[in-house]
């Protein structure tokens, strides 16, 4: 049990740029935050790198739960099993459904859930967002809605799942980061898990949209494009994440 005088919430922590905004801003709050992260045998579990990196700095709590048992339960995904082809270009239902981890995100809020009463924290914090409506079911409101009634009866404690994104874009969830001076060099996106990002997953050219809507150059490092395959935003210079340039 936790016993902070602060109201205490479960930040699913994936460590790319949503839940970290998320995680920020609970922060803000006042909330004593325990950020709780996934090791399902993701092809991109560089996140998890990042996830931790930046809970070292913030003096956070963070746990990495390795469900790798289950991969095989899940493994009818391009984001779990690397023999399939990543799919390219921006989030559409016809060419990245194959990136849809069956079940996912029931499994990781119940685990959350589970924390939460476990810790006697009130809420878990999760970074579903308007982007992610169109391709995963999840992500959705009703889904969130759902698992929120579910989360009020199944313990003798009701948790309360809480999503500030889940009608935001990608572009207004970044906006508000860099208002709140983020840095999102601490982020990954990229769902090949490169030393550098690919620049060309649904991933990768959300993010690199959202930076453009924004007027902002995105510091994460970045594979060379052929000129024939440019993004429409200029791609950032080619720094990994663990050069001096790419730390804080």
């Amino acid at each position: 049990m936790t016993h902070s005088s602060e109201p205490a919430t479960v930040v699913i922590y994936s460590g790319g740029m949503d839940s970290y905004t998320v995680l920020h801003r609970a922060l803000r709050e006042g909330r004593e935050v325990h950020a709780l992260s996934f090791d399902y045998g993701q092809r991109h579990r560089r996140e998890l790198e990042v996830a931790g990196r930046v809970c070292r700095e913030l003096g956070v709590p963070h746990q990495v739960v390795d469900i790798r048992a289950i991969h095989g339960l899940i493994d009818n995904s391009a984001l779990t099993d690397a023999r399939r082809d990543m799919p390219e270009g921006d989030y559409a239902a016809d060419n990245l459904a194959a990136t849809v981890v069956p079940n996912r995100n029931m499994i990781l809020l119940s685990l959350a859930i589970a924390k939460a009463v476990n810790i006697g924290a009130g809420r878990v914090d999760y970074g579903a967002h308007g982007g992610d409506h169109l391709l995963y079911p999840d992500c959705r409101p009703a889904f969130v809605e759902a698992m929120n009634a579910v989360a009020g009866i199944a313990n003798f404690e009701a948790v309360e799942i809480h999503t500030p994104y889940l009608r935001a874009s990608k572009a207004e969830i970044l906006a508000e980061g860099l208002a709140m001076g983020l840095d999102y060099a601490d982020t990954w996106t990229c769902y090949q898990g490169g030393e550098l990002a690919c620049g060309r997953c649904g991933s990768c050219c959300e993010r690199l949209t959202a930076f453009a809507a924004n007027d902002a150059r995105d510091p994460v490092g970045y594979l060379p494009w052929p000129d024939t395959a440019a993004p429409q935003q200029p791609a950032p210079p080619a720094v990994s994440l663990d050069s001096p340039a790419g730390e804080r």
